[in-house]
């Protein structure tokens, strides 16, 4: 390393202390008075989770049942979609279901068809074989009379010809045979596409109903419906937005702290909300997030130099079951401050201790 870079790496090294230096003092300046050591605080807003209510197949928006501000429960309806033209599917896909189960019975019917064939041309093979059986015999019997001279040659190259005509109408009657058996065959693979055409039909049917289900959008958690994205009438992409709502049981304050406080603030730590609004209300809180990233800090937290420095974002989690006691107070977007109990022992100054958990 050159005498120069060694040179540019302690003049960055300076300045990055006296920025970092220079944050913390300006942050210590903007700290409410009189907190005691162990205790910290910072500015910041209300937040909650907020979930898009979508829909799910593409179509018209028939009826918004919910209205803005409305608090609702998990699985309220909260908007419709238009449903005729799914009805005309499913009333299609269940013509269709009704032919494929006649493909059925008729692939069944011909299976039985060809199983009869099967047996006639298995009788027929036993018959030709029993002919065959008996010219043989004629045959044997007529050699013997020929070589003793009791009977004309005539009549055994007749017995002869028997006896090879009746072979090859055995040759014949099994090849009937086998035809039949593949037929069966045949016929029952036609069976099972029959069936599959039948399941396939009923998955049809049963998706088309899930969509006239899904046509009526629900809430997937209780809230209050914070605004509309849609409108009556409106035609919609599949998952295209109809409303927002705002989950009131997970409710939490972001604020920044500087990096040699917030290093010190372990989740589950716990902390106080004042709100601006209602400042003799103390709520009680707990850490559930600490960044492990730096940021600027955003324009709703302090003065414009205060944003020109680093700090680190922490959420104040609300207990949830105080936010249902009290959900139809709730309101998101309020401005407080979040105080922070860094150090375990350090107990809450008078006007913090009383946290109010009813």
């Amino acid at each position: 390393m050159t005498q120069a870079t060694r040179k540019t790496w302690i003049v960055r090294g300076a300045i990055a202390v006296v920025v970092v230096a220079g944050g913390f003092m300006l942050w210590s300046t903007l700290q409410p008075k009189g907190l005691p050591e162990g205790i910290v605080a910072g500015n910041g807003r209300l937040e909650a989770v907020e979930i898009d209510i979508a829909a799910k197949t593409p179509g018209r928006i028939r009826d918004i049942v919910a209205a803005e501000g409305q608090l609702v429960k998990a699985g309220d309806v909260v908007a419709l979609m238009d449903t005729e033209t799914l009805k005309a599917q499913l009333a299609e896909a269940q013509a269709g279901l009704a032919q494929r189960v006649n493909a059925v019975q008729i692939a069944e019917t011909q299976v039985g068809q060809r199983q009869s064939e099967y047996a006639a041309a298995l009788a027929t093979v036993r018959q030709r074989e029993a002919e065959l059986n008996a010219a043989r015999k004629r045959l044997a019997r007529s050699e013997t009379l020929a070589r003793e001279g009791a009977t004309p040659a005539q009549e055994r190259d007749d017995n002869l010809a028997d006896v090879q005509g009746a072979a090859a109408t055995v040759e014949a009657a099994r090849a009937q045979l086998a035809s039949s058996k593949a037929g069966i065959e045949a016929a029952r693979g036609q069976v099972i596409g029959a069936r599959s055409n039948v399941d396939a039909a009923r998955a049809t049917i049963t998706r088309i109903e899930a969509d006239i289900s899904d046509s009526e959008l629900r809430a997937p958690r209780g809230g209050r419906i914070q605004y509309r994205v849609a409108q009556p009438g409106e035609v919609v992409a599949g998952g295209g937005r109809v409303m927002n709502l705002v989950d009131l049981t997970d409710v939490y304050m972001t604020f920044f702290l500087p990096e040699t406080v917030a290093g010190r603030v372990a989740i589950g730590s716990e902390a106080r909300i004042v709100l601006d609004a209602a400042p003799d209300r103390i709520i009680p809180a707990k850490i559930s997030y600490v960044a492990d990233v730096a940021q600027f800090t955003p324009k709703t937290v302090e003065t414009q130099s205060e944003r020109q420095k680093l700090m680190f974002r922490l959420r104040a989690q609300i207990d949830p079951a105080l936010l249902a006691r009290h959900v139809a107070q709730v309101k998101t977007g309020l401005p407080g401050m979040a105080y922070v109990r860094i150090d375990p022992k350090a107990p809450w100054p008078e006007d913090l201790a009383k946290a109010k958990k009813d």
